[in-house]
């Protein structure tokens, strides 16, 4: 049980670093109508992430406790989209914003093992 605690507190750290990290990303987009409205689906889409992860662990049930789970890997998803479009507003950027991708990536990817195996224990 503590394990399950401990990798609850650590995916909840990982949620809040991804949106954190997004809104100082965010910040330095070029100052056009094209960057605010992706700044403003990538701010939505990032920060759902960690707040569907913290939501998750007031679930009534084992149920409700994966349906918070997708809500997160599809903004996760979403937030990908949002990075690789976000990469034609500035070159200068394209770096960091690869860095974001890739830890975004992985928190997909544990969000969905997650959610596979929590569905292979009903």
């Amino acid at each position: 049980m503590i394990q399950n605690q401990e990798y609850k507190k650590k995916l909840i750290a990982r949620g809040i670093t991804l949106g954190r990290k997004t809104i100082l990303l965010i910040d330095r987009f070029p100052n056009k109508k094209s960057a605010w409205v992706i700044a403003d689906q990538l701010l939505r889409a990032s920060t759902s992430v960690g707040a569907n992860i913290s939501e998750a662990q007031a679930a009534a049930s084992k149920k409700d406790f994966i349906n918070f789970l997708n809500y997160s890997l599809k903004s996760a998803n979403e937030t990908k989209f949002w990075l690789i479009l976000s990469k034609d507003l500035s070159n200068i950027l394209v770096n960091d914003i690869n860095i974001l991708l890739s830890e975004t990536i992985e928190l997909s990817n544990i969000l969905g093992s997650s959610i596979k195996k929590l569905k292979n224990i009903e």
